[in-house]
């Protein structure tokens, strides 16, 4: 948590984008380093269109700046308006005009929108929440003849986030002196103790050699330490927790206490690897023509005591962590994968929410209740969406996996197609009501058995048996956030997604209105609308709508766990995504820690467990923690996803595909590449070109490429860069570890373009960041 100083910047609205980006680049550089801008006093606004006002942040402030800030900050601009203007001078003997008083609030008003480039230095931290940690490698000092250089070595990080760190030679390895080349491909985790304001570099302790750079394990684990991720074994204190007569039965009190649905037809639907199935589905023909559907999920509570040394290590770790080779769980692996897990024909406990519904998904009847469920099979989304697509074909039984006796694979079959109309039906009505979702490419990749190595990769195909989970457990989470929330209107742990930043949607807007596109960004249903409308499919039109896609993903805020005694106005428990007023995560205890508290929430409601013994602000700062934590395993998942792609460039590279442009600067210009769904940026100065230009044609900038000829008597190839331009590019392989680039092949050219030279491109900015 850090306390912010915020201070806003005039900058001149005629400045080209060169200036102002090089400005940008100029602020974050001295921020990264340590540096303070300079505060310049009002008499001193005559030297130059930048002026700095700063202004603390108090707890009167709202978040969105619309609280006393915004007025301490016009009232600065309000006396400077003349200043910058009117170039340093300013008549002070001038009287006011009355006429011309709303004519200067409206140019105040303009300025402070349009004028003002916010900026902030952090002033005190109330909370570490980094964990210090960086993953990088050694290298000596250059200056041998400098006294750093006998007591430190340069610690550089992976992340160029992070600053270069003196490490002291005491910490190194004893022969890193004599032969430093020995660690050049090392990777070393480095924890930063101190970083002065006056040094662009911080101070730092090895704690660990990791292994070889560029290695997938060493890797993986660099990136968890950095992002604070627990991997380590469960302690035994922990264990002791658990049961420990094996195996587990249901004890016999239990069935008095519960719902026995172990007769019914329930079923899991999970991906094929799938090894902790916390949710399980049933839906059965009434004889009035109606359902009755219910989802089922693993009743973790059951096995994590409250207050027990179980419990305050889930708590900490509040998430399961997905990489592509494995997962980190929260929970031991015992309760992962057998005590909770809904395995199939085993007795398992379970919370149930059982709805009586008609076939257009209409609510007659709502039950809440702890019960007993036995899963008569385990599906695979492929299983599910081969009974789908083939809803009058017996599907045979070696294509789907074991049933039990009690039950058929043909009841299994019906009830499946049974929950997809519903889900259809639940689908189209939310998106009519005003919903939004913004699917954007992901990876998914084959791995070798043996070796654990990356053989090849592919888009993440979300199919309709993906939309039917998900529209049973939107349903279940919506149906427990009213519940809990009427029972405990201070105490319910909820889920809010707050509005997109309106800065960046509304020039956003600005962007696709000078691109011909009209998008309305009204409300979330109008923005879904807009990007989902028909635009053709062609490959052409679809390759523009994932880039739209993800240009829109850009202004979104995280959704946020908080405790509903805090915050004052029920309007913002809104989840803008979903245009609902309440949500909460109750499908998935198994990896989610909140979902384990809705759980007890949702008992207490029902009078099967007692009252929240937990005041608002604790529970409030558990909800800021799992936050935390879920950024930190969504940022994982993604370096993960990464490196297992970067190691498939370097073992199977170079790799082609298409890509379309997403945005065009003066010197370079992103793709987002089509066929594996990553973004890069290309560099001018990596192609073999023997000019380039940019320009803005009216305001859409346009960057024109004149290709070095492949022959002497060739004339050069012009090539123009525009937003939304198609593309041919190829993924390769650096000679750095783990680093790939994008090269935009020769229009024409057949094969894989070469780079002009090594290093022909910004270091800094090799990785965009969201």
């Amino acid at each position: 948590m850090l306390f912010f100083s915020v201070r806003n910047k005039v900058i001149k609205p005629e400045s080209s984008d060169k200036e102002a980006e090089g400005a940008y680049e100029a602020d974050l550089a001295e921020e990264l380093c340590g540096h303070h801008l300079p505060q310049q006093s009002l008499k001193d606004c005559s030297d130059g269109p930048d002026v700095i006002i700063e202004a603390h942040l108090g707890d009167s402030d709202s978040e969105d700046g619309h609280g006393n800030t915004q007025n301490t900050l016009l009232d600065g601009v309000k006396k400077l308006s003349v200043c910058v203007h009117g170039e340093g001078k300013e008549d002070a003997g001038e009287p006011d005009r009355k006429d011309e008083s709303a004519s200067s609030s409206q140019d105040t008003r303009a300025l402070s929108e349009k004028s003002l480039q916010r900026s902030a230095k952090v002033v005190y931290i109330l909370e570490k929440k980094h964990s210090r940690a960086a993953t990088g490698v050694l290298r000596p000092l250059a200056d041998k003849s400098s006294e750093l250089f006998r007591k430190y070595a340069l610690f550089s990080p992976t992340d160029h986030r992070v600053p270069r760190v003196y490490v002291p030679l005491k910490d190194c390895p004893q022969d890193f002196v004599s032969r430093p080349k020995d660690y050049a491909n090392t990777l070393f985790i480095c924890r930063i103790v101190d970083w002065k304001e006056d040094s662009n570099f911080a101070l730092g302790q090895l704690a660990k050699s990791l292994g070889q750079a560029g290695e997938i394990e060493p890797e993986t684990e660099g990136i968890l330490t950095e992002y604070g991720v627990d991997f380590s074994d469960f302690s035994s204190e922990v264990l002791e927790c658990l049961p420990q007569r094996l195996p587990w039965t249901v004890p016999p009190e239990e069935f008095n206490k519960r719902r026995d649905l172990r007769k019914d037809c329930i079923f899991t639907i999970d991906p094929s690897t799938a090894r902790d199935l916390d949710d399980a589905l049933s839906c059965r023909p009434l004889a009035d023509g109606n359902f009755q559907v219910g989802v089922h999920i693993a009743d973790v509570s059951y096995f994590v005591p409250e207050g027990s040394e179980l419990d305050k290590v889930a708590a900490e770790r509040a998430t399961s962590v997905y990489l592509v080779q494995k997962v980190v769980p929260m929970l031991p692996r015992l309760l992962c994968e057998e005590l909770c897990s809904l395995n199939p024909m085993t007795d398992r406990l379970t919370f149930s929410v059982i709805w009586t519904l008609t076939p257009e998904g209409k609510i007659l009847d709502e039950w809440f209740g702890r019960t007993i469920i036995r899963s008569c099979t385990k599906l695979s989304y492929d299983h599910a969406q081969s009974m789908i697509e083939n809803p009058a074909e017996k599907i045979p039984e070696t294509a789907l996996p074991p049933v039990s006796p009690e039950h058929s694979s043909e009841e299994v079959h019906r009830a499946v197609l049974n929950l997809h109309g519903i889900a259809q039906k639940l689908r189209r009505q939310r998106f009519a009501d005003g919903a939004l979702r913004l699917d954007q490419l992901k990876l998914a990749f084959t791995l070798d058995q043996e070796t654990g190595m990356p053989q090849g990769c592919h888009v993440y195909e979300y199919r309709d048996s993906n939309k039917l989970v998900e529209e049973f457990m939107l349903l279940a989470n919506m149906a427990v956030a009213h519940k809990i929330h009427q029972a405990f209107p201070d105490r319910a742990l909820l889920r809010r997604h707050p509005p997109p930043q309106s800065k960046m949607l509304s020039d956003l807007v600005e962007f696709c209105e000078q691109m011909g596109l009209s998008v309305d960004v009204s409300s979330a249903g109008a923005l879904n609308k807009s990007l989902t409308k028909t635009f053709g499919d062609d490959k052409y039109s679809l390759a523009r709508k994932e880039v739209l896609t993800n240009m829109y993903s850009r202004p979104m805020q995280m959704a946020l766990y908080f405790c509903s005694g805090m915050l004052p106005d029920q309007e913002q428990f809104r989840h803008y995504a979903l245009n609902v007023p309440l949500y909460t995560h109750f499908t998935s205890p198994i990896r989610r820690f909140p979902d384990v508290i809705v759980h007890r929430l949702l008992a207490a409601t029902l009078g099967c467990g007692g009252p929240p013994d937990v005041e608002p602000e604790a529970l409030q700062k558990q909800a800021g923690h799992c936050n935390d934590r879920r950024m930190a395993a969504k940022r994982v998942q993604e370096l993960s996803t990464n490196l297992f792609f970067a190691v498939l460039v370097k073992e199977c590279g170079p790799l082609e595909s298409e890509a379309m442009v997403m945005g065009v600067l003066n010197q370079a210009f992103d793709v987002l590449v089509l066929r594996y769904g990553v973004q890069k940026r290309i560099y001018c100065n990596a192609l073999a070109l023997r000019s380039h230009h940019f320009q803005k044609v009216g305001k859409k900038p346009e960057l024109t490429l004149v290709w070095e000829p492949e022959e002497p008597e060739q004339e050069p190839v012009q090539q123009v860069i525009t937003v939304f331009s198609l593309v041919e590019v190829v993924l390769q392989a650096e000679a750095a570890a783990l680093k790939y680039s994008a090269i935009l092949k020769r229009p024409g050219a057949e094969g894989c373009p070469g780079p002009r030279g090594e290093g022909a491109r910004a270091e800094e900015d090799e990785e965009e960041e969201d």
